[in-house]
């Protein structure tokens, strides 16, 4: 990737010419500049002039004098400028895109794969709804998320394992039973529950709780997760942690390292010297563990599994439960081995008003309600439009908009177009068949403003897994697909593909389009979106 030798030779100049200046990778900075104003863009000089005193547009142009050597022994470098208050900004050769048309279309859909410097076993735990009732939206938002993420981090080589904890244990499962049961100590309605009445046979709310959690699971959830595209390596049980004897094994450590005391018959967790604002009870004075105490023994299990690092996708009801779990987890030696991602709330529109009445199952909005509405593909697009940290208005009538509005239509009809053009394609004359090696020369031909756009934007997919990949910004994907669709759509309006009078040109533009047909499909697997050849 261009951005990381970009990093890598201007952190060596550095090193060369100021060696007191301690500076780090990380810390070199290569982004996009605004367009006519090259292809990579680097703020470093501005960085170095305020450690060495010196004017930053002067330092500037001395570090392009000693990146020289670098543009002249990689031929890709066109030229490197100073621009504004001392951007570097590098502009890279019209043939270094054209030839990547040839690397795309070899690769296919291994193209923007990535081979770490560190590779890890990583968890991603989410959804993790109690199996109490079906999925609403305030859990299924971290469900395109969760998998989606572990998809990139799959694309950009990590080994990932994707998890589902079941609460089938605590409190809330006798609540259930009670619900099944409808007695006076009933919480939970819905069809669900009637349905559950009448099935059951026993009498103990505990036990009734236990067995209607399993269908739960296995009626409710698991079909739910399956509608949205996502199969999850385990369910795992919460039960397994006490009938094994993990959940006391867990507490017994933090007794050894004297982190929890006593106190009003209930055992506290010193959560404070791990910066939370007060300590925790992770045994009531009953004796049964908190929920929290469960979520200890839980997270010691998934380290013990070989994971070098777990990540929870959580939603933002849970923001006070985040420096809890991480200072366990340090507690027990696994710290800034975990990670937690909040997901913030969403609020459904429909016909200009918010839409909140569930058409089958009371009083709020399930996943499945939501795909019965839009479908699978808009549900998951949309969701993933938007940071985590961001609060979703889902517009249901945008969502089934057959228009360019519409992201998710916008997107498919580019890859469903281009499909077209090469089906088309196939139909003419013979002349238009050829595979051989000489095509690649044609590549040159391609210099025209809109193939150019095209082409530089699938060469930043590759750093875009990396980027996503390091920060967890699932969000970038749906953006970068819109965006390239804009750019194909583009090109298509002033490029003819197909010339018959222009052979030549046409098997350079349609080794382009099946460049950009690749790397749609291969984003909108990511997204768990479907790419439809015909629309």
């Amino acid at each position: 990737m261009i951005k990381k030798e970009l990093q890598k030779a201007i952190l060596d100049v550095i090193d060369q010419k100021w060696p007191e200046v301690k500076i780090k990778k990380k810390d070199i900075e290569i982004s996009y500049p605004p367009e006519g104003m090259g292809d990579y863009s680097c703020n470093v000089a501005m960085k170095l002039a305020k450690i060495l005193g010196k004017n930053p547009k002067e330092l500037g142009l001395e570090m392009i004098e000693l990146l020289a050597e670098y543009a002249r022994e990689n031929e890709y470098i066109n030229k490197i400028e100073i621009a504004g208050a001392g951007f570097l900004n590098f502009y890279l050769k019209d043939d270094y895109f054209q030839a990547l048309i040839d690397k795309i279309n070899r690769l296919g859909s291994s193209y923007g794969r990535l081979d770490p410097e560190k590779k890890e076993k990583v968890m991603v735990e989410f959804v993790s709804a109690n199996p109490t009732g079906p999925i609403h939206l305030g859990n299924g938002r971290g469900a395109p998320f969760g998998d989606t993420l572990a998809g990139i981090l799959e694309k950009a080589g990590q080994k990932v394992w994707r998890e589902y904890y079941v609460n089938d244990f605590g409190n809330q499962i006798k609540i259930l039973g009670h619900s099944v049961l409808k007695d006076e100590k009933a919480e939970y309605r819905g069809e669900y529950i009637d349905k559950l009445n009448k099935e059951n046979k026993l009498t103990d709310a505990f036990e009734v709780g236990q067995w209607a959690a399993g269908k739960i699971l296995e009626e409710i959830i698991q079909p739910s997760m399956e509608n949205l595209g996502i199969k999850f390596d385990e369910y795992f049980s919460e039960k397994k942690l006490y009938e094994s004897g993990q959940a006391e094994a867990a507490i017994k450590i933090l007794q050894e390292k004297k982190l929890v005391y006593e106190k009003d018959g209930a055992v506290w967790f010193r959560a404070m010297e791990f910066g939370d604002e007060k300590d925790r009870v992770i045994r009531k004075s009953t004796g049964e563990l908190t929920y929290f105490g469960g979520d200890i023994a839980y997270h010691k299990n998934k380290f013990e599994r070989g994971f070098d690092r777990v990540i929870n996708v959580w939603g933002a009801d849970h923001h006070g439960d985040v420096k809890r779990i991480l200072g366990a987890a340090a507690a027990l030696g696994y710290e800034n081995q975990l990670e937690i991602v909040l997901m913030q709330m969403v609020r459904v529109i429909k016909n200009g008003q918010e839409y909140k009445m569930s058409k089958r199952r009371g009083t709020y909005i399930s996943v499945d309600d939501l795909i019965d509405e839009v479908g699978k593909d808009a549900v998951r697009f949309i969701f993933l439009m938007y940071s985590n940290n961001a609060h979703i208005n889902f517009d249901i009538d945008l969502a089934k908009e057959r228009s360019e509005k519409n992201p998710v239509y916008y997107v498919q009809y580019a890859y469903a177009r281009i499909c077209s053009i090469l089906r088309k394609s196939q139909t003419l004359n013979s002349k238009f068949q050829t595979n051989s090696k000489s095509e690649i020369q044609n590549l040159k031909l391609l210099a025209d403003k809109r193939e150019l756009e095209l082409l530089k934007h699938l060469n930043k997919f590759p750093e875009l897994i990396d980027d996503m990949a390091k920060w967890r910004e699932v969000h970038h994907l749906p953006t970068y697909l819109i965006q390239l669709a804009d750019k194909f759509h583009g090109f298509y309006a002033d490029c003819q593909v197909i010339d018959e009078a222009n052979p030549a040109m046409t098997l350079a533009r349609i080794e382009l389009i099946k460049a950009t047909k690749t790397v749609l499909a291969e984003g909108l697997r990511l997204l768990g979106v479907s790419a439809p050849e015909r629309m």
